[in-house]
């Protein structure tokens, strides 16, 4: 297991030496700003990928292409074949330029969260409360789909303006990964899903898949593939119903088959259809805990902050805050090595 710096779009001097000055030797990007208005080039991925290295950098993953660059698959608009042709460019370029994961989510009507909410100490947590959003309305406009003063990302405008069952958006997904796994296994990269944020059945009219540990599980039957694996985000599995004990299940039950490639290490108090971002260490599940569960299951991959709580005086990027929150992880890993090599006893 090691610890990656992630969640920025730029490969900067800044970034880099931040990362270096904390011991950590890899980096994963979160929508790369990358040229390319269908797909990414072999040309630009490689130059990502040595500038990294210019600073001593594995780069690890990258991880969502641009939105709208495979939302006509998640519909099933007309047009998807044409953009799954694309991404499979992507996928052939990527692992032509060594960059051997792709994360990615199935949520058509992405991240939705409420306005935040103060944390420990007054910092500024991301929040979610299902009962803030109004019901869907079929024949509503997308403006009325949510109160407008509540911050969520919304449809794009290619979106159909109806109800898409959760049916639907399973045999969406079964079109679009049947399609783009053989490419991932000849090209070499493998695959990372991202749990639905938040995990709740429909949002705005559309159906979600990955809300619920089952539905993982019929999504590894049906890509049927060691390139299929999961951006196991561990705040997104705390949202979830069963909040510690759900994030339990998904290390132990993919942990020791090798499905997980790497995960987002942050924590939430509270579940659907209610919960607001934390600290690690103050929400729903216990670090400590979960950091051995991933080494005694397996997992070999890389780990990085994701989302972190706005605390006083800090950056845009919140350097301050995914600071303590690596420190945390750094901790963590001298204790598994510690109880695992029975020094603790």
């Amino acid at each position: 297991m090691r610890i990656a710096i992630g969640q920025f779009t730029h490969v900067t001097e800044e970034t880099m030496t931040f990362g270096r000055q904390l011991g950590i030797t890899s980096c994963q990007l979160n929508w790369p700003a990358l040229p390319g208005t269908a797909q990414w080039e072999y040309e630009d991925l490689l130059a990502l990928r040595l500038e990294c290295e210019k600073y001593g950098m594995k780069l690890e993953a990258l991880e969502n292409t641009p939105f709208d660059w495979y939302l006509k698959p998640m519909l099933g608009m007309d047009g998807r074949d044409e953009q799954i042709e694309h991404y499979k460019n992507t996928i052939r370029n990527m692992g032509k330029a060594g960059i051997p994961i792709l994360g990615y989510h199935f949520m058509p009507n992405s991240v939705w969260r409420t306005p935040n909410e103060p944390g420990r100490g007054g910092a500024s947590v991301s929040a979610f409360d299902m009962s803030l959003t109004k019901p869907f309305q079929p024949k509503a406009d997308a403006a009325t789909v949510a109160d407008p003063d509540i911050t969520v990302q919304r449809l794009m405008d290619e979106g159909p303006n109806r109800f898409i069952s959760e049916d639907e958006m399973w045999s969406n997904y079964e079109y679009f990964i049947k399609a783009i796994i053989p490419t991932a296994e000849e090209a070499g990269v493998r695959l990372a899903l991202h749990p639905d944020d938040p995990p709740v059945p429909e949002l705005g009219g559309i159906g979600r898949l990955f809300y619920k540990f089952e539905n993982f599980k019929k999504a590894m039957e049906i890509a049927d593939s060691e390139a299929w694996g999961l951006d196991l985000c561990l705040g997104c599995c705390s949202e979830m119903a069963g909040g510690a004990q759900n994030v339990k299940q998904m290390i132990e039950y993919f942990g020791p088959r090798g499905k997980i490639f790497y995960v987002h290490f942050r924590d939430v108090q509270g579940t659907v259809p209610k919960f607001q971002e934390c600290f690690l260490g103050e929400g729903n599940y216990n670090p400590a805990e979960v950091m051995l569960l991933l080494k005694r299951n397996g997992f070999t991959g890389f780990m990085s902050t994701d989302h972190v709580p706005l605390i006083v005086n800090d950056s845009p990027w919140q350097h301050r805050s995914r600071s303590h929150a690596i420190g945390y992880m750094q901790g963590l890993m001298q204790m598994t090595e510690l109880a695992d090599s029975g020094a603790s006893r």
